[in-house]
């Protein structure tokens, strides 16, 4: 969930100086300072189930997964991002002069909830695509066994693949790994809404 924070317009360098020492982190958006407020258990669960399966797969295949806390810089639309989990194949690439802010992910993923999912299927991945080195955009359901994935082919379009049910495998095409829906909704509750 993300909450705007202050009235003002912020340079990137005041940002960056905030960012230092927040207790939270915010994204910035062209002069906006937008909080990110935290998510849910099942939002972390599947993160964290995400990045540590891709962490070990990829050991070894000079590509490294990245959780939440490193920044991405879309210097096109002058945003900075912190996606669930981020990809870099090959070495980092980062901001000139910084090591906390990259922008070469290969593959971001995202944790939908109900108050970013528009933003996050929209202008962001519209953000998104402005990267020059991403091939892989995938989008997760914390409610239901539901996986988005968009795949920019040789020709720069993006294709479109979804992934249903708990039986189903996403293929991470991008880093050539497979992930079983099992093991990226391990020890996720699914609420139930119960009828009178």
């Amino acid at each position: 969930m993300l909450t705007e924070i202050r009235n003002r317009l912020y340079t990137l360098d005041e940002y960056r100086q905030l960012e230092k020492t927040a207790e939270f982190r915010s994204e910035y958006r062209d002069g906006e300072i937008v909080s990110m407020t935290g998510g849910t258990i099942n939002q972390n669960r599947i993160t964290g189930n995400i990045y540590a399966f891709l962490k070990s797969a990829l050991r070894g295949n000079n590509a490294e997964a990245f959780m939440k806390d490193l920044r991405l810089w879309i210097p096109r639309h002058r945003r900075g991002t912190y996606p669930d989990v981020m990809v870099i194949s090959g070495l980092p690439v980062f901001s000139e002069g910084r090591k906390d802010e990259i922008l070469n992910p290969a593959l971001i993923v995202e944790v939908l909830s109900k108050s970013t999912e528009d933003f996050d299927r929209e202008n962001k991945f519209r953000f998104y695509r402005s990267i020059p080195e991403l091939r892989e955009y995938i989008l997760v359901d914390q409610y239901e066994f539901l996986v988005e994935q968009y795949i920019k082919n040789e020709s720069g379009q993006w294709l479109f693949q979804e992934y249903e049910g708990e039986n189903s495998t996403v293929s991470f095409a991008s880093v050539g790994v497979q992930m079983s829906m099992g093991d990226i909704y391990e020890a996720v509750i699914f609420e139930t809404e119960e009828t009178p």
